[in-house]
């Protein structure tokens, strides 16, 4: 199983209700028939009477139910190097994007390149159970969020996290947790106005929201998404079951407790769960930052809770890394608002700030690179922009959190216009690759007083596997003696 901590560590932790591990592991009660997460504020048990698993879906599979207090599907998930864990977290993603739906278990494996044995290896050694039992976890965990966090009627409830009809989704319920779903609701009161898609993101602290904010205002795409006062909003256009979905969301953080407030458009009603992983994946939640800074050393001393920004938008990211080759980040950043406007769709938003929904690569396919040209836009980046689109529409390549990083940097510099440079930045960035490492980068140069790609690459052996956040550290720390 992929939780490497003995018992003694996980009641330590349990004990100390000790942040670091929430996510990675969870504990049951024997005698309440309860499972927790290791931050449950709820008296601490006897050793004796405790179970532990690697997943909540481990814990159900043996017959416990959720805690009330705690919530277990709040939990943070686990990012990680080793490519076990990453195979398996790369199911979880296409499975959370509605593979599933449409697909089975072979077609899924197919697609991720191996067997189904593998896969179905892979998934239990990550998180203790079966991918079917995973699956149906994760479903009924959804459908306990909606019921506690929205006022959406129970019937979309059961749609929206994937069952086929009403009547299984409450006989499994009730099955499953002992309640009536309809019994369920009434027994936990909303906390928000019932107009509202309101929703809480964990993250394990500390977590470092202004850095981040600063990073990801500096390279905003205008009209597509902004930073005001320190919350997060972006316009929102995505596939999901064969559907286009579009709307906006906001992201606020809360300094009163370790979660990311998130606002959605009623009308992303039903992709919640691919928009929720993407913002994990945008905000980098799923770390562990005390582990990492202690890899970094001195370099993390002064912001132990600094995130590498991922990717809401994969292609869009990729395409803001073309166009941030050799010019400022102000530069590529009018570009981009430029290419948004031109390429993209008009979009209602209660923001004045959002107006524009990021075009998709099947759109961007069909431009000529004189069209992209004519935005102030080099011919070359714009040939390099219309080969990236033309590669991902067609399926040849996929830019996702997870997929593997070694075939797929290679795919990335085969395409025109793309170097070391921006194929690494995409890793880091768009593939959540944590050892990514752009070594070529003039900013980690002067960071590091060198002038040799070749000499930070040999400084950056001691940050493996973490040399993503070697970058933000560096990168940041240039930003810092310019002020």
């Amino acid at each position: 199983m992929a939780m490497l901590l003995n018992e003694t560590q996980c009641y330590q932790a349990i004990c100390s209700r000790d942040h670091r591990f929430d996510g990675r592991f969870f504990f049951a009660v024997n005698t309440t028939g309860i499972y927790c997460r290791p931050i449950c504020s709820a008296k601490t048990p006897n050793l004796n009477h405790c179970q532990f698993f690697p997943s909540a879906a481990a814990a159900e599979a043996k017959g416990f139910r959720p805690c009330l207090r705690c919530r277990p599907e709040l939990a943070p998930g686990n990012a990680s190097v080793d490519a076990v864990s990453r195979l398996a977290q790369r199911a979880v993603g296409l499975i959370e994007e509605g593979f599933l739906h449409e697909a089975n278990l072979q077609q899924l494996a197919e697609h991720m390149g191996i067997s189904e044995r593998h896969l179905r290896r892979v998934f239990h050694k990550e998180f203790g159970v079966n991918l079917i039992g995973f699956v149906q976890t994760q479903r009924l965990l959804l459908a306990k969020r909606l019921l506690t966090e929205t006022s959406i009627p129970i019937t979309e409830v059961a749609l929206n996290a994937g069952f086929a009809s009403l009547r299984r989704f409450n006989s499994l319920f009730k099955n499953r947790y002992g309640f009536k779903p309809s019994h369920f609701r009434r027994a936990m009161p909303l906390t928000e106005p019932l107009s509202s898609l309101v929703f809480r993101l964990s993250y394990r602290p500390p977590l470092d929201w202004q850095a981040l904010m600063d990073f990801i205002s500096e390279r905003a795409i205008p009209g597509v998404e902004d930073v005001n006062n320190g919350i997060y909003q972006r316009t929102v256009y995505l596939n999901y079951q064969g559907q286009w979905h579009s709307g906006w969301i906001t992201a606020e953080f809360l300094s009163n407790a370790a979660v990311v407030k998130i606002t959605l458009a009623n009308e992303l009603g039903k992709v919640i769960v691919p928009v929720l992983r993407r913002l994990k994946q945008l905000f980098d939640l799923n770390c562990h930052p005390e582990e990492i800074a202690a890899s970094l050393g001195s370099l993390a001393k002064k912001h132990p809770g600094l995130r590498v920004p991922g990717a809401f938008d994969e292609f869009e990211m990729a395409v803001r890394a073309i166009l941030g080759q050799q010019v400022s980040v102000k530069a590529a950043r009018t570009l981009a608002g430029r290419f948004a406007k031109y390429f993209g769709q008009f979009q209602t938003t209660p923001f004045t700030a959002l107006s524009y929904i990021f075009p998709n690569p099947t759109q961007v396919a069909m431009a000529t690179p004189e069209q992209i040209a004519a935005l102030g836009i080099t011919l070359s980046r714009a040939k390099s922009i219309i080969g990236l689109a033309k590669a991902i529409a067609a399926g040849q390549l996929t830019l996702a959190a997870n997929v593997d990083v070694p075939s797929t940097l290679m795919q990335l510099r085969n395409l025109p216009g793309i170097g070391e440079w921006t194929a690494q930045y995409i890793a880091m960035r768009a593939l959540a690759w944590p050892d990514a490492f752009p070594a070529a980068d003039l900013g980690i140069m002067k960071a590091l007083e060198i002038t040799s790609p070749q000499q930070a690459k040999i400084y950056a052996e001691a940050w493996r596997p973490w040399r993503s956040y070697a970058v933000m550290h560096l990168w940041l720390s240039l930003k810092e003696k310019k002020l």
